[in-house]
């Protein structure tokens, strides 16, 4: 990490900035749904969800720990991929839906190239 925490993006690939757009991108779906379905845990848990993408993407921005951030991230967006199926099936599944779990699945791929990179 620098030593003033200032951004710190010389150093990133374009897959660095194909994952932070992805992850920009579903950290601004769950916080649009999270706002949408505020007065539920689900909502809860997608305004936390939103914020953990967002927050990463940062940390990435200023060189903080960036393979652990990938390494952590797998699991992570992994997860909601596969718990999305079992938790809205068939009834709640929507073309937005859908989409973040493109966008995630994305993501993965690509956090994984990046790891292994960094390794």
């Amino acid at each position: 990490m620098s030593s003033n925490s200032t951004f710190e993006t010389a150093s990133l690939t374009t897959l660095d900035w194909v994952g932070t757009a992805l992850a920009v991108v579903t950290g601004v779906i769950h916080l649009v749904l999270g706002v949408r379905f505020l007065d539920s845990p689900l909502g809860i848990s997608f305004l936390l969800a939103g914020v953990a993408f967002l927050v990463a993407v940062l940390l990435l921005l200023v060189d903080y720990r960036r393979r652990l951030l990938y390494l952590v991230g797998i699991p992570f967006t992994a997860i909601q991929v596969v718990l999305y199926f079992p938790l809205n099936w068939p009834d709640v599944v929507s073309p937005v839906g859908l989409g973040d779990k493109a966008v995630q699945v994305a993501l993965v791929a690509v956090l994984i190239v990046l790891y292994r990179r960094a390794s």
